[in-house]
């Protein structure tokens, strides 16, 4: 599942940049702050410039009532190149 689309903000030099948000879904046995960061390691293997993440939404799935999976849905935001 992803969204793209692409806004346009105004960088240190006074530059217009175009920015773009992909939407991502990622899981960790660990936490939630280890599903964000392997879903930030993951996109940099094919986007640069990343910029931020909104984690949109969390979610764990529990098995003999301990969280095995931590789940997240986020937006990862990057800069377009040559912008």
């Amino acid at each position: 599942m992803c969204e793209y689309f692409a806004v346009t903000v105004k960088s240190e030099e006074n530059i217009m940049a175009m920015l773009k948000v992909i939407e991502v879904l990622a899981q960790s046995d660990e936490s939630w702050e280890d599903a964000a960061q392997s879903a930030i390691t993951n996109a940099a293997k094919t986007v640069k410039g990343i910029k931020s993440i909104y984690i949109e939404n969390m979610e764990a799935t529990v098995e003999d009532d301990s969280i095995v999976n931590y789940r997240i849905n986020g937006k990862i935001t990057f800069q377009l190149e040559g912008t």
